[in-house]
């Protein structure tokens, strides 16, 4: 009996050792490639002023984040994600079926999602309509420009953007396909979806990418975010969209039509299992990071307004619980 109960014990005080040995240390982070500079700057700010690991910052999209962040608890599966866009229903209902059952979520900042060109390229300047006549799969499909509006350049139509898994397709569909479509005759706006004949390239989770890709080729209009736009001024410019041009105060202002907020979310579960994620969280939602005069501004963050961002500050450092009830 003495035997078993030694062995028992053995056994017990290995799990615990195993348990031990394979926690991390470093945050991991997933999700939004728009986030991702911003994440990136405040990790690598974390970690050269603080005493915690770098986190570990990886660019999959905002549907491919949350699928991850969502999967389960443990430190086999992310900390905190990334999201142009708000999390959905179902993906709280997932995350809760696996789990995942206190979420904190932090409002970040603004950002204008932008269709650019090279510098050498064509001026545009664009309405959500003629985007959504350009690129709609069940509208005219025209080939060139100038098919979708005269007063357009006369050179073949080809789009570089994101894929269905990012946040920035989700709002582009929203805010340009689907609002847009009410503009215009030509489209059937029952379930407007972007064409798959070509026009519209699927460039991958990697913005930058994108950026190199227009410098090489002058014809060619990218979809991504305000910051990139910002950071890459001097190689590529941001066509007006309904008359506005994408500027750092036409998207603080509200003006700018194609806009949305961005957002991170905390695994609650993993907070002191973890070293750092509230620390990390705090740097984050700092007055020195995204605040008016923050570093992250310096990188194309819109800020958000004094009062909500004192709110969300409040919600990250209490670590304020999704409730479920934040899509009635």
């Amino acid at each position: 009996m003495s035997f078993v109960k030694l062995t028992a014990s053995a056994l017990a005080i290995s799990a615990i050792a195993a348990t031990a040995a394979s926690a991390r240390d470093q945050i991991r982070i997933v999700g939004s490639s728009t986030v991702f500079p911003f994440s990136t700057a405040v990790a690598e700010q974390f970690g050269k002023t603080t005493d915690f690991q770098t986190p570990v910052v990886e660019s999959t999209g905002s549907g491919g984040g949350l699928k991850l962040f969502c999967a389960g608890v443990g430190t086999e599966h992310p900390d905190i994600t990334n999201a142009s866009r708000r999390m959905k229903a179902k993906e709280f209902k997932l995350c809760q079926e696996n789990g995942v059952s206190d979420i904190t979520e932090a409002v970040v900042g603004y950002d204008g999602i932008v269709v650019a060109n090279a510098m050498e390229g064509a001026d545009f300047e664009l309405t959500r309509a003629q985007i959504v006549i350009a690129l709609a799969e069940n509208g005219p499909k025209p080939m060139t420009w100038d098919e979708v509006d005269p007063s357009l350049p006369a050179i073949k139509i080809e789009v570089l953007g994101p894929p269905p898994s990012s946040g920035t397709r989700d709002a582009f569909e929203e805010l340009v396909m689907e609002e847009g479509c009410e503009d215009t005759d030509l489209v059937d706006c029952e379930g407007v979806s972007v064409r798959e004949d070509g026009i519209y390239v699927d460039a991958g989770e990697n913005d930058n990418l994108i950026v190199s890709k227009l410098e090489a080729n002058p014809n060619a209009l990218g979809v991504f975010g305000f910051s990139f736009l910002n950071q890459n001024s001097d190689a590529i410019k941001g066509a007006t969209v309904d008359g506005i041009e994408p500027t750092f105060e036409n998207i603080a202002a509200g003006d700018y039509p194609v806009s949305r907020s961005l957002f991170f979310y905390i695994k609650q579960a993993h907070v002191g299992v973890v070293p750092g994620i509230q620390e990390y969280a705090n740097e984050f939602l700092s007055d020195a990071a995204a605040g008016e005069e923050g570093y992250l501004v310096d990188k194309g963050l819109i800020p958000l307004p004094a009062d909500m961002f004192g709110t969300i500050q409040g919600n990250v450092a209490g670590l304020v619980k999704m409730t479920g009830n934040e899509w009635n």
